[in-house]
């Protein structure tokens, strides 16, 4: 009898440069049980990390990782309509990130399974900025620019733009206070060292 396999592991720079992304940079690590579609379509920098049962849809629009950015297990991010993920951007696990969503009124049909003619479809890019952390479970919605050195608190349903640099939680999102920039020091640092 043959024993499964618990831990799938991750998917090296050299392997991921084979496939046809857009571009890998150095130090990647893909979880082999993640959904990528689009590959063509997925930019990838440096020093990335994307955990299990990640999901990935880019067959239309553009999802552009930076640089050191860690994307959780479990997170699915819709990027029809164009996703960017600036440097140093951490997803914790389940994030939902969409750049497509449904007409939920009821003045049109949903799903893609529909011909467009009949449905209402909202597609808006979603810009997450440097330095940007989104707690677990969160959600972000199309058309939402989130500005370098927000803290989204889990389970947070982002509707709107996010003001630079503070913390935001709740349903919808509100800022509850600054968030400290000593991490920018730590960053310098970091990148004198990485030199």
């Amino acid at each position: 009898m043959q024993s499964p396999s618990f831990n799938p592991g991750y998917a090296t720079t050299e392997e991921l440069r084979t496939l046809g992304f857009a571009h890998v940079g150095k130090n990647v690590m893909i979880a082999h049980n993640c959904t990528l579609i689009g590959l063509e379509n997925i930019h990838i920098g440096d020093n990335v990390r994307i955990d299990g049962q990640t999901t990935i849809a880019a067959a239309r629009g553009h999802c552009r990782i930076g640089r050191n950015v860690h994307i959780g297990g479990g997170t699915y991010l819709a990027c029809a309509g164009g996703l960017d993920l600036a440097d140093f951007v951490g997803l914790s696990q389940g994030v939902r990130i969409y750049t497509i969503s449904d007409d939920y009124s009821g003045a049109a049909m949903t799903n893609p399974t529909v011909p467009p003619d009949f449905t209402n479809v909202t597609v808006a890019p979603v810009t997450v900025g440097r330095h940007v952390i989104i707690g677990s479970g969160s959600v972000v919605l199309p058309g939402v620019e989130i500005g370098e050195g927000v803290a989204v608190g889990a389970l947070s349903l982002v509707t709107k733009s996010l003001d630079a640099w503070g913390i935001y939680a709740g349903n919808p999102a509100r800022r509850l206070r600054e968030r400290s920039k000593a991490l920018l020091d730590a960053e310098r640092r970091y990148l004198e060292r990485e030199v």
